[in-house]
């Protein structure tokens, strides 16, 4: 089997993939194709699987079974090591807890992850992440300084400043108020749109989904269902 496959067709393969934690399934045999630059929201109840899901689509998380490609890499054929080059700076991701370092002010926590990764400008880049995401004015702040919304906004520019081809968010509104949230999901989408990148959003709330150009509906480790809004 080739690791490569038609990339202006597809971003995201999924093939019977199930997940199982010792006698537990978890996932049970999930198919999903997700075109580039779409928008996707995956939405479910707590404990319909579809978190778990994304940690398999994002590469956090070996499967059990079946098949994953992704960026047109097939996971299942790489060990660890080949699994993180795969992901670097094709995958961002966007978490509820935004995960920030507590001891890095919001320049660093941008910046340092591209310096790891062998960025000549990392500095600049987060700089300029920084200003997409209307954070100019607090590079040098640190997350404890930040609002619950500045923090999740400079999350979401430290996914976004590699210039990953598909960004994944898990309920990234799940810490916030309902006005700041608002606007942290629309930053997300005016992100998405100025990039390019396909997206791939975790949530339980319908509104939310609404936004996507098509929603998938899990429960108990399956896809229920599948529409466009």
């Amino acid at each position: 089997m080739h690791a490569t496959i038609d990339l202006a067709s597809i971003a995201i393969r999924a093939r019977n993939v199930t997940l199982s934690l010792g006698n537990t399934e978890i996932l049970k045999g999930i198919d999903l194709d997700i075109a580039p630059g779409e928008s996707l929201a995956i939405l479910g109840a707590s404990g319909s699987g579809k978190s778990s899901l994304m940690a398999i689509l994002s590469g956090l998380e070996r499967a059990s079974g079946g098949s994953v490609m992704v960026a047109g890499t097939d996971y299942g054929t790489l060990d660890e090591d080949a699994l993180a080059r795969a992901r670097r700076g094709k995958i961002g991701i966007v978490l509820q807890s935004f995960h920030l370092l507590p001891t890095m002010t919001a320049i660093e926590n941008v910046a340092v992850p591209l310096e790891l990764a062998g960025t000549t400008d990392a500095f600049e880049r987060a700089a300029r992440e920084l200003e997409a995401v209307g954070l100019s004015h607090r590079l040098d702040h640190y997350p404890a300084q930040l609002s619950g919304g500045e923090q999740q906004r400079v999350a979401i520019a430290r996914a976004m400043a590699p210039g990953p081809s598909i960004l994944f968010a898990d309920e990234p509104t799940g810490n916030l108020d309902a006005a700041t949230g608002a606007a942290v999901i629309e930053l997300l989408f005016d992100r998405q749109r100025a990039s390019g990148a396909t997206l791939l959003i975790i949530t339980h709330d319908p509104e939310l989904a609404e936004r996507c150009d098509r929603i998938v509906e899990m429960r108990d480790g399956t896809i229920i269902a599948e529409r466009r809004p």
